[in-house]
């Protein structure tokens, strides 16, 4: 196989969830210039016209939207229910929430929550999607972890915790399922210019201490993301089970 080919998606149909922007949206965009077709699902994501639709058609692959609230457990279930009887050929579990505040504030309504966006819908999408690559034998899972899956944050208890299990449950599918064909990675992105963040970059001391400890010396961009996606989609990561990748510009060697 050559070393293009290692990375040729074409034909291959990619479900990625909380698509429409940051992260998410470079990773779509990336998949589907590498060849995939893209199924799109995020919680406010447009019937039609969206940016990563137009995105992903210019690329001369097909969009398909879907409006999931994956804090709606019925909702994941019966989306993920649809998918599993699609042929798809990667799922990009990507969509997430986070909510600051102090521990000794952190209400039981936001950690329920948290787990159930950023934990919970995870475990159920890739279970019956899963399911139906195990069937198949080929697939490709891959979650998205955090800095906070190796450190402890702060303000951000429950999503710590959701990072934390994201690690675990990447081992656990991996365990299970790499000698039947399916693939199961995650990414682990450092500080990364998204919304999620900006309230970080808007805190003038925050936002200098991150950065000193930044060996690359700047934000990530989401479309830092983009080649190990596609690395970790593609036949090039055929023997790659249970990994974190980081993508954190030197943060965690520092």
């Amino acid at each position: 196989m050559s070393g293009a080919s290692l990375f040729d998606l074409t034909g291959r149909v990619a479900v990625v969830t909380g698509c429409r922007r940051g992260i998410g949206f470079a990773m779509a965009e990336a998949l589907a210039a590498a060849g995939a077709d893209i199924i799109g699902a995020s919680a406010n994501q447009e019937p039609q016209g969206s940016a990563i639709q137009t995105r992903v058609e210019a690329l001369g692959r097909r969009f398909e939207p879907h409006r999931v609230d994956f804090a709606d457990r019925n909702a994941v279930v019966a989306f993920a229910r649809e998918m599993a009887e699609r042929d798809v050929d990667i799922l990009v579990n990507n969509a997430g929430t986070i909510h600051r505040q102090p521990a000794a504030e952190h209400s039981d309504e936001i950690w329920d929550l948290v787990l159930q966006v950023n934990l919970t819908s995870q475990f159920v999408l890739t279970r019956e999607i899963g399911r139906s690559m195990l069937e198949r034998g080929y697939g490709k899972v891959i979650f998205i972890a955090s800095m906070l899956s190796f450190q402890g944050g702060l303000f951000v208890p429950s999503y710590t915790a959701t990072k934390s299990g994201i690690v675990g449950i990447t081992r656990a599918f991996a365990n299970e399922w790499a000698a039947r064909g399916v693939n199961v990675n995650a990414i682990a992105p450092g500080y990364i210019h998204t919304d999620n963040t900006q309230p970080l970059i808007d805190d003038a001391e925050r936002n200098t201490s991150i950065l000193a400890r930044i060996p690359a010396g700047r934000w990530g961009r989401p479309q830092d993301l983009a080649g190990v996606a596609v690395f970790l989609a593609s036949p090039a990561s055929d023997y790659v089970n249970g990994v974190v990748i980081p993508v954190d510009g030197g943060w965690l060697g520092r």
